[in-house]
């Protein structure tokens, strides 16, 4: 390997991280220097350029739990052996962080992790979905303004509804309230050309909703791969109803990133003109150069850092999706008594 091989290398911070600094102490290594492998040697866990010995990282064994590989990626049965005897797992994700499959032991702590998560119930599910809500509805007020869009009044004193809702039917009234009142507010933040009348789905009945639908869709697979790292299950929610296939705890946590996260981004497409009614077929889907183009762009969306409103240090938007499922662990298990949404003031 090259110098400048190895300096890309190890200038992936970020893919090659240990999340342990502050309220962020895991025990979650994460491994994305692609052509690597991951090995056990002694008490550590080490990471390596295939064919070479050159260490790029190492971990000691006993503070790991999960190992989260991602891409090209080998993991040596020494490795296996020890999560084995520790009890920790493997997460296997794609490149782009599509979930594939995990290694989990007979003996393992994912099921410490999933009795917390199936002990929220009740009013514990009920504390966590309103801050969840909150943080929507806030969010929602958010965009409106930096769009110079004047927030309706009714959203201000539904967030504070949310927050004293009495049943998750009382709450998910609220939240259909506010969205029917945000959406009509959206209408107004686009630029001449293009229309919102109303949020529609399967299928979506013009180019701003196929666009929003398309947005919901990659950000809540990327919810779904931050809850896997973390050994949540998506598919038990705390507000959207269990159903086979649905993925309820995905859902609830895209709530909060859906108007400042997905919103803003179809925004910006539209009214930067980077996206036009051209690039849509007659089914309202993007045609395929068009589609390619928005995957590129999403990308480098989701990888632009933002000053993070409640921890005050910049990170990227995909780390704060991560973020949020730590926040949520650490919730249901008690490490935090209340669950915090990723919400901004302006």
């Amino acid at each position: 390997m090259s110098e400048s091989d190895r300096a890309a290398d190890g200038a992936e911070a970020f893919r090659v991280v240990k999340t342990s600094e502050g309220m962020f102490n895991d025990d979650v290594v994460y491994v994305a220097a692609q052509k690597s492998r991951v090995r056990a040697e002694e008490s550590r866990i080490t990471v390596t350029p295939w064919g070479e010995k050159d260490v790029l990282v190492s971990f000691p064994i006993e503070k790991v739990r999960t190992i989260n590989v991602f891409g090209s990626v080998s993991v040596s049965s020494s490795v296996l052996t020890k999560c084995r005897e520790r009890g920790m797992a493997v997460n296997y994700f794609t490149y782009y962080g599509r979930y594939e499959g995990s290694f989990v032991p007979v003996h393992n702590t994912i099921a410490e992790v999933r009795r917390h998560q199936y002990g929220c119930t009740g009013i514990r599910a009920l504390k966590i979905a309103r801050a969840i809500i909150g943080g929507k509805i806030r969010n929602s007020r958010t965009l409106l303004s930096r769009k110079h869009v004047p927030p309706p009044g009714r959203l201000k004193e539904l967030e504070q509804s949310a927050a004293d809702a009495k049943d998750i039917g009382a709450l998910r009234s609220i939240e259909g309230e506010a969205a029917g009142i945000y959406f009509a507010a959206l209408n107004e933040c686009l630029i001449e050309g293009w229309t919102f009348e109303k949020r529609t789905r399967r299928p979506p009945e013009d180019h701003i909703n196929a666009l929003l639908s398309l947005t919901y869709t990659m950000v809540m697979n990327e919810v779904i791969s931050a809850l896997r790292q973390y050994n949540l299950d998506p598919f038990l929610g705390v507000m959207h109803t269990d159903r086979h296939g649905r993925p309820a705890l995905a859902l609830d946590l895209l709530e909060e990133f859906r108007p400042i996260f997905c919103d803003a981004f179809a925004l910006r497409l539209v009214n930067q003109r980077i996206l036009t009614h051209d690039d849509f077929k007659e089914d309202n889907h993007l045609k395929d150069a068009s589609f390619k183009k928005y995957l590129s762009l999403y990308d480098s969306y989701m990888k632009e850092k933002f000053r993070h409103p409640g921890f005050k240090y910049q990170v990227s938007r995909r780390q704060a999706i991560v973020m949020q499922a730590i926040l949520f662990r650490k919730a249901i298990t008690g490490e935090m008594k209340v669950y915090h949404p990723l919400a901004f003031m302006r």
